[in-house]
Order: structure tokens, then C-alpha cells, then sequence
């Protein structure tokens, strides 16, 4: 149900404000990582701040996925839930803008199918990929130990990366496909990495990814 005094709470624009920078934080450190050739330096790098990004700004997810499925679950408000998909969104987008202005080659920040499959092979380990970073998330988030959490999330971050990598692109993330996409105008295949399996959250605090 819509909640209209939520705007008027500190702690909801706190929320929003910490998806907004946390995306941003993930997005800007994925995409500066993307100009080294080969799958390994983005899941590297992605995997370790989405571990640290997790034990911090209070537990963002960071990920318009998980977001939406804690929509559709109802564990979290719609005002909530539709402002934390536009901060997220727009903290992606700044992250691409800052990327594309500072890095030689656009087309390195933009999530693709590769030559080694086809876009069905791409969606099919994007898929796997993201299934299996919700799953962790969900998990880590209902253990609540912060250190042990981040590790296990930035572990899943990382190894979707590399697994889905040389297909996909590795995205799990519908906003650190979006952002590129948006500033390069580049559209190829964007549907790939905009599909994500559904899993029945338990927590909202849950992200990254």
C-alpha cells in the first residue's frame, strides 16, 4: 500500500540516498575494471565491493532484481521500492557518464553476447548467474553476520562474473546494464541481461550484484 508519510522520513530518504551511491560505488568500480581483457579483473573487482558495499550504507541492495522481487513479495513499500529503482537506476547511469568520459573505449562498458554463444546461451547463464547471487543474498541476509555475509555475497558476485562472463557479460544487474547502455547508445542484445529469475525474498536487506 502507498504510504505518502514516508517522504516526509529521514530514514527513507537515507535509504534511497545509500541504494543511489551504493550502485554508483558498484557500478563505477565494475566498469573502470572492464577496460582489462578477459572476464576476471570485473568479477574481481565486482565481487570485492559488493562485499564491502554489503557491510555498509545499510545493506543497499543495489540491484533493481532483488529490489523488484522484494516488490512483487511485498517486502518492501511501493514508494520505497519504486524510489530505490530510480536511485539506482540514476546512480548508474552518473557511473557510466563518469566511465564513458573517462576511459578510451565506450563499447568495453556495455554488457553483450560474445562470439563464443548465442543470445539464448547468454540469457541461459545470465539467468543461472543471477539465480544463484540472489540465493546467496537471500541467505546472507537472513544470517545477518555482517563480515561472514560479505564474503559469501562478494564470493557469488564474483564467481556469476566469471561463469557468466564469457557469454553475457556477467551483468546480474539490470542497472549496470542500463547505465552503459543509456550513455553509449548502445543496445545490443540489452534484453540478455534485463531478464532475471524470480526467488522469494525473506528479507529486505538484501543486494548487490
Amino acid at each position: 500500500a502507498l504510504c505518502p508519510q514516508e517522504l516526509r522520513s529521514g530514514r527513507f530518504w537515507q535509504g534511497v540516498l545509500a541504494e543511489a551511491a551504493a550502485t554508483l560505488i558498484f557500478v563505477g568500480v565494475v566498469l573502470g575494471a572492464s577496460v582489462a581483457p578477459g572476464p576476471l579483473a570485473p568479477a574481481l573487482a565486482g565481487g570485492l565491493v559488493a562485499g564491502a558495499l554489503s557491510c555498509t550504507l545499510g545493506a543497499p541492495q543495489a540491484n533493481p532484481a532483488l529490489t523488484l522481487a522484494l516488490l512483487c513479495t511485498r517486502k518492501l513499500g511501493v514508494l520505497r521500492g519504486a524510489a530505490g529503482l530510480l536511485a539506482q537506476c540514476a546512480g548508474a547511469v552518473l557511473a557510466a557518464a563518469t566511465a564513458h568520459l573517462a576511459l578510451p573505449d565506450a563499447a568495453n562498458l556495455v554488457t553483450r553476447v560474445s562470439a563464443a554463444g548465442t543470445a539464448g546461451q547468454a540469457l541461459l547463464w545470465e539467468t543461472f548467474a543471477t539465480f544463484q547471487l540472489a540465493l546467496t543474498a537471500f541467505a546472507a541476509a537472513e544470517e545477518r553476520v555482517a563480515p561472514q555475509g560479505g564474503l559469501a555475497l562478494g564470493s557469488a558476485v564474483a564467481a556469476g562474473a566469471l561463469a557468466a562472463g564469457p557469454f553475457s557479460g556477467g551483468s546480474m544487474n539490470p542497472a549496470r546494464s542500463l547505465g552503459p547502455a543509456i550513455v553509449t547508445g548502445i543496445w545490443d542484445d540489452h534484453w540478455v541481461s534485463q531478464r532475471h529469475p524470480w526467488v522469494p525474498p525473506r528479507d529486505p536487506h538484501v543486494g548487490m550484484g
